[in-house]
């Protein structure tokens, strides 16, 4: 659910604003009881700052939202495979960042209005017509649980690292973490299209770092996309942590500090 790069979505980048700060929140603290390290390097001990992408990431375990669609479309009825419904689905979120109430938009309501730009570019929309709802709900209802697992996590981390976002998103970033309670957890959200820069653009993890008063090495990535949230955090010195399937493969040229297949299994690398 965010804009593909192009001319029309990657305005010049403001330094004036950086991020959406919003306030922060107290919870009860505990700690997992392993590390799943992907290389020898030397485990992390003084890390302030855990910096998370969102889509993906927080409301889904390591599955992007193209691979979410596809499975919601395909169990109401779709028959496009994936390699065929991507390119479609990725025309669907170029429609949905240019409607002109996309800034107002909740979770829902975006997942809503991305069915309805996504359902007339499909070759099978007479036979899916009628499915509108079971498709929102097919790809809304798993991320609000995977987002209520995930919310007394990161309650507990906020007791011992600031948590930012960066996220290549639509421009409403906010409304939707305010809809599923996050907003108080994160001191800082980078939203793509409100700074007019994305991912693996260095100034977004520049900015959102400075708006924390933190350097790099104080800092954890954790993503879904290697190529957006990993490589990039490695070249600026952050520590990275890919958050994805177990048949996807890493990059060897670029191998994160840990690998983990959910948000439970970061909390216990960070034990």
């Amino acid at each position: 659910m965010h804009p593909s790069p192009s001319a029309e979505t990657t305005r010049p980048w403001d330094p004036s604003f950086r991020c959406c700060t919003f306030p922060s929140a107290v919870a009860a603290s505990s700690h997992g009881v392993y590390i799943i390290p992907v290389t020898d390097r030397e485990s992390p001990l003084n890390a302030s700052v855990l910096l998370f992408d969102f889509g993906g990431t927080l409301d889904a375990d390591g599955l992007p939202w193209a691979r979410r669609f596809h499975t919601a479309y395909v169990a109401v009825g779709g028959a496009l495979d994936f390699a065929a419904f991507e390119p479609v689905y990725q025309a669907s979120d170029v429609a949905l960042a240019a409607l002109p109430e996309i800034r107002r938009l909740g979770f829902r309501a975006a997942i809503e209005a991305q069915v309805r730009c996504l359902l007339p570019l499909l070759p099978d929309t007479p036979q899916l017509a009628r499915e509108s709802e079971r498709l929102v709900k097919a790809v809304h209802q798993p991320a609000v649980r995977i987002v209520a697992r995930n919310r007394p996590i990161l309650e507990r981390l906020q007791q011992d690292y600031r948590l930012g976002i960066i996220s290549n998103f639509t421009g409403n970033l906010k409304p939707c973490l305010d809809e599923l309670g996050l907003s108080p957890l994160f001191a800082v959200a980078s939203d793509s299209t409100v700074l007019g820069i994305e991912k693996p653009d260095p100034r977004i993890f520049h900015a959102t770092l400075d708006a924390l008063g933190a350097s790099p090495a104080d800092a954890w990535m954790v993503g879904d996309n290697f190529e957006a949230d990993i490589r990039p955090a490695l070249r600026l010195g952050l520590r990275a942590c890919w958050m994805a399937p177990p048949e996807r493969t890493a990059a060897a040229d670029a191998p994160p500090h840990a690998r983990v297949a959910s948000l439970p299994e970061f909390e216990r690398v960070l034990a």
